[in-house]
């Protein structure tokens, strides 16, 4: 599988205040990555075949351009062209609280065909660390895209509790 990477000015900007990594670290995890002005890149056209496109995170700007068909930028052109082929957009969405524009702006984008998948942290599995938060919500991107990860097992079900005979069981 070959990834494809686009980071925004605020996203570069994001990676350096956020994390442990460099730009340059996030780029070289990506078989390509791209300009965000170059809306010419193999990406933009509907012709180069992808498992899909995940947006993360995704502002309310970039999520409010797609939406529009705003697609003065190659995250947004992209996300058009995985929209109208008809390929899995995921957006992780990291705004909070929302106003009623937020909510409309992600009601355009449900009807549109997009996942809106916010990095909401579960806790039914019992998360030790940051890691596992992370990869528990990797883990569900990669399941929306069909693609195979080792990074979580598929849920069981929740094991009965057996009652001890004391209150409150």
């Amino acid at each position: 599988m070959q990834t494809h990477l686009v980071i925004s000015a605020p996203g570069k900007r994001t990676i350096v205040e956020e994390t442990a990594y460099t730009v340059r670290d996030v780029e070289a995890l990506a078989a390509h990555h791209y300009d965000i002005r170059d809306i010419g890149a193999s990406i933009a056209s509907g012709s180069f075949r992808t498992a899909g496109m995940v947006i993360a995170p995704c502002s309310i700007k970039t999520a409010g351009a797609i939406a529009s068909c705003h697609t003065d930028s190659l995250i947004a052109r992209a996300a058009d062209v995985t929209l109208k082929e008809g390929r899995p957009l995921i957006i992780m969405l990291r705004e909070t609280p929302l106003h009623l524009g937020h909510l409309k702006c992600m009601v355009a984008l449900a009807e549109m065909g997009a996942v809106l998948l916010p990095p909401m942290p579960a806790f039914y599995n019992r998360p030790k660390d940051l890691d596992d938060i992370v990869n528990h919500t990797i883990a569900r991107v990669l399941d929306r895209l069909n693609l195979p990860q080792t990074l979580v097992a598929e849920w069981q079900g929740t094991a009965r509790r057996v009652s001890s005979g004391e209150p409150g069981d």
